[in-house]
């Protein structure tokens, strides 16, 4: 399997020498293509922070971070945007779409900032948005289509670009029960069906139960790891609760 993402001894500390506080301590993992890895852990246990290192939003204290075997570490300030947007797809707890642009646009957006030329950006926009079951209403604004049809397009503005990883921050976190259901499945599909490399943030027991695997972390630290292999989706789920229980913390497990 190719390595899509490397972490390799990577530690964060936030502060001054009175008070240094070590957000993520030493933390090792890779992340292969076609995997659906899911991160979990209690809040302050550095999962956010983790996430945002690899989205390139802050950087490493110490270590490294290889996407496609390109050290992060050594990006200069000046290219990290281009190489986010050329890189990395993201999936919003909120979706994040602007309501002066078209769905269609919302799409385009990261394709028009990275220049393609029209024909490129119309032929990407309407294959992704027919994968995701929304050409119907790429004229449409985003507060005249249902939150469904904002969460396919959240998902298709992440996947147009066919970036090499997926980065989703607590992305069932402000929904409703069904909302939330129809978003994992929507991610899910993201991953079996069209091949996205997806890593994500979550509290919730039932929405990590669609990973293929599930890294915990506590403290700063990977506390432990599950891997679904054959189990059913509810065996893995019993799984996940498990661990949950051993960490405590405030880590959400009904639905």
């Amino acid at each position: 399997m190719d390595k899509i993402l490397s972490v390799k001894n990577v530690e964060k500390y936030y502060g001054n020498k009175g008070n240094i506080v070590k957000a993520i301590d030493d933390i090792n993992f890779d992340v292969f293509r076609g995997e659906f890895v899911g991160v979990m852990g209690p809040s302050g246990s550095g999962k956010t922070t983790l996430l945002n290192i690899i989205a390139t939003i802050d950087d490493v204290s110490s270590g490294h971070i290889y996407i496609d075997d390109k050290d992060l570490t050594e990006v200069s300030q000046k290219d990290i945007a281009k190489f986010r947007r050329e890189n990395l797809g993201f999936v919003f707890q909120d979706f994040n779409l602007l309501d002066t642009l078209t769905i269609k646009e919302n799409i385009a957006l990261a394709l028009t900032i990275n220049r393609f030329k029209k024909i490129e950006i119309d032929e990407k926009v309407i294959k992704v948005a027919s994968d995701l079951g929304i050409e119907d209403i790429l004229s449409k604004y985003p507060y005249e289509v249902s939150g469904g049809q904002k969460q396919r397009c959240a998902c298709a503005r992440a996947l147009v670009t066919n970036p090499k990883l997926i980065l989703a921050d607590e992305p069932t976190g402000a929904l409703d029960s069904r909302s939330a259901q129809m978003l994992i499945e929507m991610i899910s599909h993201l991953n079996k069906e069209l091949g996205a490399t997806i890593l994500m943030v979550t509290h919730d027991s039932f929405t990590a139960s669609y990973c293929n695997r599930i890294l915990f972390i506590k403290d700063g630290e990977i506390f432990t790891e599950l891997v679904k292999g054959e189990n059913t989706r509810k065996q893995f789920f019993n799984q996940i609760l498990d661990v949950v229980a051993l960490l405590g913390g405030d880590i959400r497990d009904v639905r």
